[in-house]
């Protein structure tokens, strides 16, 4: 009896040792996260290590660090290999674009995750762990899997491995790539031109990203952080243009986007004259002269580090401003 009790003693303090994860929570629902019919659990996000990466802590106090499942975004903490994501080039401005991409995509994990309370789902077809005794889980937060929300807002590639859901994170990212969004801009060459110019290469020959751009349209001020909560205080989010030029610009059609691609379009018959100002607010009100109103759902420019991109009525980017 004693030998046998010792035998199941030794079984759950090895569990113990190698980081296993408390028991599933059978009642953790989430809509919409995944098809996966793996087991799920309740944790809480106690630190963002990066775009992919994150630590938890258990309701029982344990913590744990998860590596999110099929998804990889640039590396912020070592060098990245541009040859891993698609199209964009291996020289020094592919890597240092996508280095800046990984900043974004860690500011926008911090911004949806940080302290929040998230269900890990496991897939069956995955390793429970990595190479790295990591975790491997779908995140999911407010009843969406943030991995996918990764792929969609172009701020990872999927990461080549067995998993449940490869097929439909492979159609996202292609989306994505197809429209340039997020780390995708680095297989632009204006995109990969401004990034040289604003590191100092003497091959660039566009005006460094923080000036605002080189044309007549300038950014003048981006104030991302809001008084309070940043999804329930709009208003507060917004981005100033200044026309530095000597003629009018009509703006309409003009489209306004982030690094991620969300996009809004300015009203016919908007026209800012030379060394006139025009704010664009997040949230919803009447437009002026002097300021317009995006309408979003929530915020959009990121605390931690964002790109505003002005395109004209053509298409064509016309500034391109990172902060």
């Amino acid at each position: 009896m004693r030998s046998a009790t010792a035998l199941v003693l030794a079984v759950v303090l090895a569990a113990g040792c190698l980081g296993a994860a408390p028991a599933p929570d059978s009642t953790a629902t989430d809509a919409g996260a995944s098809s996966v019919s793996g087991d799920a659990v309740r944790v809480t996000v106690v630190e963002v290590v990066d775009g992919d990466t994150v630590d938890v802590a258990y309701p029982n106090g344990t913590r744990d660090t998860v590596r999110l499942l099929g998804v990889d975004t640039p590396e912020t903490h070592g060098e990245n290999t541009p040859g891993e994501f698609e199209g964009v080039p291996e020289t020094a401005a592919g890597r240092e674009c996508l280095a800046r991409a990984g900043e974004r995509a860690s500011a926008y994990a911090r911004d949806r995750l940080a302290g929040e309370t998230v269900t890990l789902r496991f897939d069956e077809r995955a390793d429970r762990r990595g190479y790295y005794v990591r975790l491997l889980a779908y995140v999911v937060v407010d009843g969406e899997s943030f991995n996918r929300a990764l792929l969609r807002e172009g701020h990872a590639r999927v990461y080549d491995s067995t998993f449940t859901e490869r097929e439909r994170y492979e159609a996202i990212e292609a989306e994505a790539r197809a429209a340039r969004r997020g780390l995708w801009a680095c297989a632009d060459p204006d995109a990969l031109t401004a990034t040289a110019a604003a590191s100092g290469s003497t091959t660039a020959t566009a005006t460094p990203l923080s000036d605002g751009g080189s044309g007549p349209l300038r950014v003048v001020e981006v104030h991302a952080d809001a008084a309070g909560n940043d999804h329930e205080n709009r208003n507060d989010e917004y981005v100033t243009f200044r026309n530095a030029g000597e003629a009018a610009l009509d703006l309409s059609g003009w489209a306004v986007a982030d690094a991620t691609g969300r996009t809004y379009t300015v009203p016919e018959g908007t026209v800012l004259d030379p060394g006139a100002e025009l704010t664009l607010r997040t949230g919803s009100g009447t437009d002026t002269e002097t300021t317009l109103y995006w309408g979003a759902d929530g915020a959009i420019w990121n605390n931690g580090g964002d790109e505003v991109v002005v395109r004209d009525d053509d298409g064509s980017v016309v500034l391109r401003y990172a902060y």
